[in-house]
């Protein structure tokens, strides 16, 4: 207690002492007004020059007193602005596109990138545009390249009737094809066949491929440069993140986290398939990683998931 009191009395004389250097002009100007105003109350004879100059040093000391405080403010401005640039700077993390900067956005994401991962429904544009030309750029840069795809389940009914039913919603897609339940299921299973036969083609290639049982609303697109978030409408404004945003770092967790919640493909598995495959390759393919097709399906509906594997058109092409 005994030393605690000198202390705080220390303390006290510090806060003291600066304030007073923080306001020594008002300070001055008071202690000469006081003066002045004392000695011409106790002395009436007292000459009007010094009455007059003091008047003039209290005048120049709340001069200088307001010519500090602006300075101090002008100070205060410029922190306030600092910091209000930040916040502009935070929000403008996020980019918006809208027509043809989607394409051009994603077109300078393979460019470089080693890695591309996605999560979003069925993977159409994935398997007509993104996949292939990932490949095609490793194959021409002579790099490894890691695709992680995370899509709906297509042995799971439910998910997939509510899929059909989200994108039947807003009208038919850009194809102007209706989205049905055996169609959703088709799309996906076309991914997986697209995943495998470019796995077995490229040997720089490392693809995982997870299947989920929840209908996702929106696509993600992660480059090593950016994010990019789209919808199913073209038509409606897509965001950009570049990687050295925050907001990029946390939608790496969350894909992540994603992904392990759903069920992983074990491509190395996988049966080998021809450079055209056949329906019933196609069909030891799937059974082999334990996703075999529905007994419903026909060899005709092999063979449109192995056209919608290998030779999708990109719906939003013009």
């Amino acid at each position: 207690m005994t030393s605690s009191a000198p202390q705080g009395a220390g303390r006290r004389l510090e806060e003291a002492i600066a304030w007073a250097v923080r306001n020594l002009d008002g300070i001055v100007a008071i202690a000469v007004a006081l003066v002045v105003g004392l000695m011409d109350v106790l002395n009436q004879n007292m000459d009007d020059n010094v009455v007059s100059g003091a008047t003039l040093l209290v005048l120049a000391a709340l001069v200088y007193g307001s010519l500090t405080e602006r300075r101090r403010r002008m100070a205060d401005i410029r922190a306030a602005s600092a910091g209000t640039s930040r916040a502009i700077e935070d929000l403008a993390m996020v980019r918006t596109l809208s027509g043809a900067e989607v394409a051009l956005a994603h077109e300078r994401a393979r460019r470089t990138t080693t890695r591309w991962v996605f999560k979003g429904g069925t993977g159409t544009y994935l398997r007509a545009v993104t996949l292939p030309e990932c490949v095609l750029e490793a194959q021409r840069q002579r790099r490894s390249l890691t695709m992680k795809i995370d899509i709906i389940n297509p042995a799971d009914e439910q998910v997939c009737t509510a899929y059909a039913r989200f994108r039947s919603t807003f009208g038919p897609g850009p194809d102007d094809a209706q989205w049905t339940v055996e169609r959703t299921r088709k799309e996906a299973y076309a991914t997986v066949v697209a995943a495998s036969w470019h796995r077995q083609r490229l040997d720089t290639l490392e693809v995982d491929v997870h299947l989920s049982s929840v209908a996702p609303a929106l696509r993600f697109d992660l480059s090593d440069s950016c994010l990019i978030i789209t919808q199913d409408d073209p038509s409606r404004v897509s965001l950009c993140v570049e990687r050295d945003r925050p907001l990029y770092d946390y939608y790496v967790t969350e894909l992540h986290q994603s992904r392990e919640q759903a069920v992983k493909l074990d491509l190395r598995e996988a049966v080998r398939l021809a450079d055209e495959p056949t329906v019933d390759e196609v069909r030891r393919l799937l059974d082999r990683l334990g996703l075999p097709l529905p007994p419903s399906f026909t060899d005709r509906d092999v063979g449109d998931i192995i056209d919608k594997a290998l030779r999708a058109e990109n719906p939003y092409r013009r």
